[in-house]
């Protein structure tokens, strides 16, 4: 099993500067657990003095405190429930997916890599060859929870917590939808809802749980790829149907967590919240490991919380979702870092650490603003499949020119229309060589093709769009020609003349096939006039770009101009004005690189800004943990306020001064 080197980086990111070490992390020295027997021997003579070990340790503890501090400000913390650890700001993401598939399968699912294994490539430092991986089939996860009759058992400290949390958030009359229901919804006592329906893989368990008004057995991990949940079931349900979508402990159980998110998303009024809940990563592994994802088991609880939130912001976006925040809400023992001495003398369970991640749903009115279009944009593509977040931050403000400058208001209307063709153009323009077809040039055919009144991307545009790229054999009767018409041009150039000739085809317009084959019959005599003009003065590549770019405004357009009159209007250009129409288009590119370079600079400050604004915010919460503190009382169910660390120490002085 792989991971990929994006997502490598982005996880390696999270478990050095975000992640938060608490002692069930994999970087603590023994992982969350009791230390070995060989380790609680008695104290050796050599054994290390107590005035080097006590220091360690206290300085150890001050640097697990440290990684465990909140990143929220107070801003962001006034008006929310207890524990919030990332606050919306804090969030930090690469640009596309970067989960590889093989950290969603279930152990009986990994493929076996069979190798052959040759002594004399060993010596000669050739290594293992690697022959072939076995896949394996997936695994029947229905069955297996019809079958398996464990329940899931969680300390009541950790519960109680969960609750308290749910009734921050949650009141009576709300219609509520839980995703893996089973014998308990942890749901604080007297909270009545409207609705409360129940998803999950065993009836029997649901049957158990007295808060559920209804409930029904559907396969969480049956999706349509990059889209939703794969259930009629839930598609009767319809959209905007909840006010809470839940979650619990169920999150390490899915193999494709952005389609249900996806679909919980559609599943929510506007306004509505989704809270995700999970404890520690072995809590309960003795009992279902079988089917938990390697995505789960190889993270720590730390990255866990990150690892959810991206399923969010994957989903539908910072357009779809707001406030995304990350809580602990654990019970104060469970936070408590012993060390690698954690011998537990008193005996007794310790109680489990407990996490929520939630967001809202945006409110998507489906119009555009003429105040921010480009936020509107990035709205309507919030649920596209096939789009990375890259893709929407590329092709939005592209859109939004081209809305602001619509003439009519048909035109603006089938702009927006048009965003719902962009998954069938990135599906091809997701097999271009990134290198030869970068992602802005992508965007930028994307856009143009979005922004012309006769495009639909039906099966004819988007085949001809392909040819036009060189993912389909190319047409003896158009294609073929056209890519030796056009050979010296630049990649710039050819995206813009196939914007231009895509949305001819496959439309009901009169006089769209002749418009066609004109275009293309008439850049030959189209160059050599020009060439006869221009002389030495335009290079191949510009007699090209002039030539087509003239025939596309005048020829490609239904009832612009017939043939007769373009030659005359041809006949008529002078050198000056021909040299003028290849200036302009190259002006065209450049604006272009300067609007992204304008773009790049404003994004870097941005960034500067918000980065010193939250080093501001953690020097203030550093002083204010050395000053005093709050602490929630779990016997008093009330906030206290904690004496600061240098008081506690003096107080600790003069009671050892006592003693002695």
């Amino acid at each position: 099993m792989r991971i990929s080197r994006t997502a490598f980086l982005f996880l390696l990111g999270l478990a050095s500067s975000d992640a938060f070490a608490f002692p069930s992390g994999a970087h603590s020295l023994f992982g969350g657990r009791n230390p070995s027997p060989a380790v609680r021997r008695p104290t050796s003579r050599r054994a290390a003095p107590t005035m080097i070990i006590g220091p360690a340790i206290r300085k150890m503890r001050e640097e697990n405190e440290k990684k465990k501090m909140p990143m929220a400000s107070a801003e962001e913390s006034e008006g929310e429930s207890v524990g919030l650890r990332v606050g919306p700001q804090a969030w930090k993401w690469p640009s596309g997916w970067p989960y590889d598939p093989a950290l969603f399968l279930r152990p009986e699912e990994e493929r076996e890599v069979k190798t052959n294994v040759n002594p004399v490539d060993l010596v000669q430092g050739k290594g293992i060859e690697v022959v072939e991986e076995d896949e394996k089939p997936p695994m029947d996860h229905m069955t297996y929870w019809a079958e398996n009759k464990e329940e899931t058992v969680l300390t009541p400290a950790s519960t109680d917590r969960l609750a308290a949390h749910y009734a921050f958030y949650l009141s009576d009359g709300m219609d509520v939808l839980e995703l893996g229901a089973a014998e308990n919804s942890y749901l604080p006592e007297g909270l009545t809802f409207g609705r409360h329906v129940g998803i999950g893989a065993d009836a029997a368990a649901m049957a158990k749980n007295e808060r559920l008004t209804e409930s029904m057995v559907v396969d969480l991990n049956k999706v349509v790829e990059e889209q939703e949940m794969d259930s009629d079931e839930i598609r009767k349900m319809g959209i905007n149907a909840y006010d809470v979508i839940l979650m619990a402990n169920t999150i390490d159980f899915l193999t494709n967590p952005r389609e249900v998110f996806k679909t919980c998303w559609r599943l929510l009024k506007p306004g509505g919240i989704m809270l995700v809940s999970f404890t520690a990563k072995d809590a309960y592994s003795d009992k279902f490991a079988k089917a938990q994802t390697k995505m789960w088991t190889n993270f720590n609880d730390d990255q866990h919380m990150w690892v959810t939130g991206s399923f969010f912001q994957f989903s539908a976006g910072a357009e779809g979702w707001e406030n995304l925040k990350g809580f602990d809400v654990s019970p104060e023992d469970a936070k408590k870092d012993e060390g690698p001495f954690n011998f537990n003398f008193g005996g007794g369970s310790k109680p489990l650490p407990m996490y929520v991640v939630q967001a809202t749903k945006a409110t998507i009115t489906g119009t555009v603003d003429e105040k921010d279009p480009e936020k509107s944009f990035k709205q309507l593509m919030a649920l596209q499949p096939t789009l990375e977040e890259r893709d929407k931050m590329l092709v939005a403000p592209r859109l939004a020119r081209a809305w602001l400058c619509a003439e009519t208001e048909d035109e603006k209307r089938r702009i927006v229309e048009n965003v719902d063709a962009l998954p069938a153009i990135y599906e091809s323009l997701v097999k271009m060589d990134q290198f030869a077809f970068p992602f802005d040039l992508q965007a930028q055919l994307a856009a143009n093709l979005c922004t012309d009144t006769d495009f639909v991307g039906n099966e004819v545009q988007i085949e001809n769009m392909k040819m036009g790229l060189g993912l389909s054999k190319p047409s003896e009767s158009f294609w073929k020609p056209m890519g030796a018409a056009s050979a010296d041009m630049e990649p710039e150039e050819k995206v813009n003349i196939l914007s231009h000739i895509v949305p001819r085809f496959g439309n009901d317009h009169a006089g769209a096939e002749a418009a066609i084959e004109s275009f293309l019959s008439g850049i030959p005599p189209t160059i050599a006039v020009i060439k006869e003009k221009a002389g030495t003065a335009l290079v191949k590549s510009d007699v090209q770009l002039a030539a087509t770019e003239l025939l596309a405004a005048e020829i490609l357009k239904p009832g612009r101009s017939t043939r007769k009159q373009f030659a005359q209007f041809l006949g008529e250009l002078t050198e000056e004005e021909i040299r003028e129409v290849v200036k302009k288009r190259k002006a065209y590119k450049e604006m272009a690189a300067e609007d992204m370079e304008k773009m790049q600079v404003v994004r870097k400050q941005m960034r500067e800004e918000q980065e010193a604004r939250l080093k501001a915010e953690q020097e203030e919460r550093e002083r204010a943990r050395r000053e005093r503190s709050t602490y929630f009382d779990e016997k008093t169910g009330r906030f206290l306020v904690r004496k600061s660390m240098i008081e506690e120490e003096e107080a600790a002085a003069k009671e050892a001064e006592k003693k002695k």
